[in-house]
C-alpha cells in the first residue's frame, strides 16, 4: 500500500516554515547588532552559566563541537568572550563573557521574545501552553 505524503499536514515541513521565518527574522535583527543566529546558543548557554567548557555548551545548546569551536572563536574576536585554562584539566578551558558580552543580554533577549510572541499570537493561551510543552517533550527527547 502506497502511503501519501501531504506537505500540509507534515510535522516536518510546518515546523521547518515556522522555524525558518522566526530564525530570518531573528538573524536580520541580530546583524544590526554585529551577530548572527549562529552565535546566539553559545550566548545564550553563557547568559545561563559562565565558566562552561566547550563540550557543555555543545550539549546544552544541542550543536556539534567542531561548531560550536568555531562559534567561541568568532565570539572571542568580537570581544563577548574569553577562554581561561581549566584548573581541573590542562588540556581544556572554561568559557566565560566578558563584560561587553555580559551587557549585550539585556539589549538583544527582547528581540527573540518579540519574535516568539508574534509567532504565538495566532494561539490562545492553553494552545500555547500545550504546544511549547509538547515541543519541550521532543528536545528533551532528542
Amino acid at each position: 500500500m502506497k502511503q501519501e505524503f501531504d506537505r500540509q499536514s507534515s510535522f516536518g515541513w510546518l515546523i521547518n516554515v515556522v522555524a525558518n521565518n522566526a530564525a530570518k527574522t531573528f538573524d536580520t535583527e541580530l546583524k544590526k547588532h554585529g551577530l548572527t543566529i549562529a552565535l546566539w546558543p553559545t550566548l545564550m548557554c553563557l547568559w545561563e552559566e559562565e565558566g562552561v567548557t566547550q563540550t557543555e555548551i555543545s550539549q546544552k545548546s544541542k550543536v556539534e563541537n567542531s561548531t560550536t569551536t568555531r562559534t567561541i572563536d568568532k565570539l572571542e574576536k568580537l570581544g563577548l568572550v574569553e577562554r581561561q585554562n581549566d584548573p581541573n584539566s590542562r588540556r581544556s578551558f572554561r568559557i566565560f563573557l566578558t563584560n561587553k558580552g555580559r551587557e549585550l543580554q539585556s539589549t538583544l533577549l527582547p528581540i527573540p521574545l518579540a519574535i516568539n510572541k508574534q509567532a504565538l499570537s495566532c494561539l490562545d493561551g492553553d494552545e500555547q501552553q500545550q504546544l511549547i510543552t509538547l515541543l519541550q517533550k521532543m528536545v528533551k527527547a532528542i
